[in-house]
């Protein structure tokens, strides 16, 4: 039976959320798989992807071939790396020690590169809300400066001398 991890939608129309599953590649696509690996959503900025990488590395060990999409989010997470460590250790390359070592180091990496986008992200979202707050004060002075004009010319006509003046 060959084997695929693809991804099974979920969620409403318009807001997609994915099942990361191990299914047998000739069920349908929302339909029976046979075992359930993690989920994905896409709707998050950067996306949210909670990934079981050990039972995705057993899947890819016994031969099931993931789908473009899935091979992007296995890479992502690490999957695809542990699975080529342990083809090194099964060789005798490395022993399973320094295989647990390179991975941790490049997950610690990955975790780094992961938090300065969030970072970025955050900052530039600040910054956006404090030029439109700018552009908004800029806007409210330009509409008050205006205004004044008109309540100043209009006591003048009414014989009476605006607020705060004395003759």
């Amino acid at each position: 039976m060959p084997v695929k991890i693809r991804l099974q939608r979920h969620g409403k129309k318009g807001k997609p959320f994915y099942w990361i599953v191990a299914a047998d590649a000739r069920a349908k696509r929302d339909g029976r798989y046979l075992e359930k690996l993690g989920t994905y959503n896409p709707n998050t900025n950067p996306a949210t992807i909670d990934l079981n990488v050990d039972g995705a590395v057993q899947w890819l060990q016994n031969g099931a071939q993931p789908t473009d999409t899935a091979r992007a989010i296995l890479s992502y997470k690490g999957a695809l790396y542990k699975n080529h460590l342990l083809g090194g250790v099964r060789k005798g390359a490395l022993t399973q020690e320094q295989a647990d070592e390179k991975f941790n180091s490049w997950l610690a990496e990955k975790e780094g590169q992961v938090q300065g986008k969030k970072d970025s992200l955050a900052q530039a979202e600040e910054e956006a809300k404090a030029k439109a707050l700018e552009a908004e004060k800029a806007v409210n002075e330009a509409r008050i400066a205006a205004n004044a004009p008109v309540i100043e010319d209009a006591a003048e006509d009414a014989g009476e001398t605006p607020a705060g003046e004395e003759e």
